[in-house]
């Protein structure tokens, strides 16, 4: 009787042990995948994909197989699980084999800045853990800026940016393009060397947009902001562009009048009065004149060269031009110019000569005594 309830009082215990070690038996078969990366924390700004190069390797005589899943990812961020070309949620692995696979994650652009631990799993119960640490505040906003904003040139001038519009939203974006340039600016959107009003940007990507502002003619010295916006109907951004006008440079050479034509005699000195005139904005500095005549005439100027000009105002030349003694009466060109810096005038002339006294007399006497002649012959040979 004794022997019997000691048999009955040994059964749980054994009963037990068998179970443990048909518990560790199945532990032994389905615990035996590992998953295994190199980086398993990493650092990245707002935006960023991190691709993880993972292998899963079967370290048991038989073959396994296993569910693979991302848990713990924040709200909002996307990952993709791969093996070759092929998205994947389970793997078969021989025994004694690995098998790679690439885990994709992707931190969005509006993300605080911080640490955050999620794993790849099994369902057998592997884990790999990891750690993406986000190195700034995430925004998602747009950003358009220039390396060089600010240009210097003279009026008429047309100033080139170079910029650069990024998207970083999560989502493609249309931008349309303006400028509220001031009265009289002209400014032009390039694309690829094409005038544009409106661009696309991938999500996360960037475009680069040439930026051609040209100034009026007119345009003061001084600096020009030239506010330049890019929006779509989610985000809206704005750069501000600068212009120096150095001013502009232009000079006008006229008469008094505004008559281009005169009259001198061959051989003889002529006095023509000339206005030269700074039509610019910037001062004009040593202006110099110089003329053009026919071979053998002869131009000076008093004074030959101006030593400054103010804007609006201007400075009076006299031009003292001598005919060709030789010059047959008739009209003449003559040319008279203006230069100073970058900038240059010429004034066009119609000179008449005329016949000096003494050469008109001459030809009286020739023509008057031709007549005489004609008039002997004429009374002498007349009767015959």
């Amino acid at each position: 009787m004794s022997v019997r309830v000691k048999k009955i009082q040994f059964l749980p215990i054994v009963l037990c042990l068998l179970l443990f070690l048909q518990h560790t038996t199945l532990a032994l078969q389905t615990g035996s995948l590992t998953l295994y990366t190199q980086f398993t924390k990493v650092v990245v700004a707002p935006g960023e994909s991190i691709d993880y190069a993972v292998e899963i390797v079967n370290k048991t005589g038989g073959v396994r197989s296993a569910d693979l899943s991302v848990k713990g990812l924040p709200e909002g961020w996307n990952y993709e699980l791969k093996s070759g070309t092929y998205k994947i949620g389970q793997i078969s692995v021989l025994p004694g084999e690995r098998k790679n696979a690439s885990l994709k994650v992707d931190v969005p652009l509006k993300v605080d800045k911080g640490t955050y631990r999620f794993q790849l799993v099994s369902a057998e119960g592997s884990v790999l853990p990891l750690t993406i640490e986000v190195s700034e505040q995430g925004t998602a906003t747009s950003e358009f800026s220039s390396t060089q904003p600010n240009m210097q040139g003279n009026s008429g001038t047309t100033f080139t940016y170079n910029a650069v519009l990024k998207n970083r939203t999560g989502e493609d974006q249309i931008y349309s393009l303006r400028a509220d340039a001031p009265k009289g600016w002209n400014v032009v959107f390039k694309v690829s060397g094409k005038a544009v009003s409106s661009v696309p940007v991938d999500a996360g990507g960037n475009k680069d947009i040439m930026i051609e502002a040209e100034a009026p003619s007119e345009a003061a010295a001084g600096t020009v902001k030239i506010p330049v916006v890019a929006s779509s109907p989610y985000t809206t951004s704005t750069l501000e562009l600068e212009a120096m006008i150095t001013g502009s440079y232009k000079v006008e050479l006229t008469t008094p009048t505004g008559l281009l034509s005169q009259k001198v005699t061959s051989g003889r000195e002529k006095k023509i009065e000339l206005v030269v005139k700074n039509i610019g904005s910037s001062p004009l500095s040593g202006v110099e004149l110089s003329g053009a005549t026919p071979v053998n005439w002869e131009v000076t100027f008093e004074p030959k060269k101006i030593t400054v000009i103010e804007p609006g105002k201007s400075e009076t030349v006299t031009a003292i031009l001598k005919a060709d003694k030789k010059a047959l009466a008739g009209d003449y060109v003559v040319h008279f110019d203006a230069k100073g810096g970058d900038t240059s005038s010429r004034a066009t002339f119609r000179i008449t000569v005329e016949a000096s006294f003494f050469s008109g007399f001459l030809g009286v006497l020739i023509i008057l005594a031709a007549l005489a002649s004609v008039y002997y012959l004429f009374k002498k040979y007349g009767r015959r």
